[in-house]
């Protein structure tokens, strides 16, 4: 159970370091066996929401974290990233206002991170 803390937030790093917006980090493992957490974020536009998923991709795969399934990149408003331990969701603001998955899983411990402007 440490490793899976430990990789989602190796995960959050790398959200990051593409300047994701309200960073979250969802704990599910008192409420769901589905996931561990959940780890969500906003790109400003689809350019910066593909930047993120490719950078969060790219960077786990360089650490030996293997994503086991992709979805969204062709529309890119929600890309969701699903190491199975850790689910990744890299929203556009209008979609996360409309999914609301904060609230559809509100009974999570929350852990926020902010990107160091420079």
């Amino acid at each position: 159970m440490r490793r899976t803390k430990t990789v989602a937030k190796k995960l959050v790093e790398l959200v990051l370091s593409k300047k994701a917006e309200d960073v979250v980090l969802l704990d599910l493992r008192k409420i769901t066996t589905m996931t561990d957490f959940f780890l969500i974020c906003t790109g400003r536009s689809d350019v910066q929401v593909k930047s993120i998923a490719d950078a969060v991709v790219d960077g786990a795969s360089r650490e030996g974290i293997k994503v086991y399934h992709v979805e969204g990149l062709q529309a890119r408003t929600w890309v969701l990233l699903d190491f199975v331990d850790v689910v990744v969701h890299v929203f556009q603001a209008e979609a996360r206002g409309y999914y609301q998955l904060e609230r559809l899983w509100r009974d999570a411990e929350v852990e926020e991170f902010d990107y160091e402007k420079d």
